[in-house]
């Protein structure tokens, strides 16, 4: 199973993905977003590729119908998806981390920073695949790609481009 996964893509009047975020989506099983959708017309969009699961972003002001967090359980990983902004501590992955506190949870993918980032805390990985339309100081735009195995094991990894 691959799992595409964006966030902080500010989708408003006049901006497009670029195509090779669209080329990576053609190849899919499933998309996760992060949140800063900005417009629903994206989500309807990469809902005709794949199946979405996505949470709310400080930006998605026009979304409330998404959640804050969500628990998805993909093969056998439980992953949980937030944006960041929301929670408690002195940066986004730690806040993106605390709000998960008590649940059972493989990974955390999460997003607000424009950051890439990948590390292992306290067992659970903290991914942020940074943001395919607004690096915000970062050298490259990027996405992430989730490689689930019918056996469990899986790799992770950032598209930069």
């Amino acid at each position: 199973m691959k799992i595409a996964i964006l966030s902080d893509t500010h989708i408003r009047y006049g901006r497009k993905l670029p195509s090779f975020v669209w080329n990576v989506l053609s190849e899919v099983d499933t998309i996760i977003h992060a949140g800063d959708v900005v417009t629903k017309s994206l989500i309807e969009e990469l809902d005709l590729i794949a199946p979405v699961i996505a949470v709310r972003g400080n930006c998605d002001w026009l979304m409330e119908e998404l959640p804050e967090k969500i628990i998805a359980k993909l093969g056998s990983l439980r992953i949980g998806v937030t944006h960041g902004y929301l929670g408690s501590g002195k940066n986004t992955p730690e806040r993106a981390y605390n709000f998960f506190s008590g649940e059972d949870v493989d990974m955390i993918i999460f997003g607000h920073s424009h950051i890439p980032y990948k590390n292992v805390y306290e067992g659970v990985l903290l991914f942020n695949p940074g943001s395919p339309t607004e690096r915000r100081g970062q050298p490259q735009f990027s996405m992430g790609l989730l490689n689930l195995s019918e056996k469990g094991n899986f790799d992770i990894q950032h598209l930069f481009f």
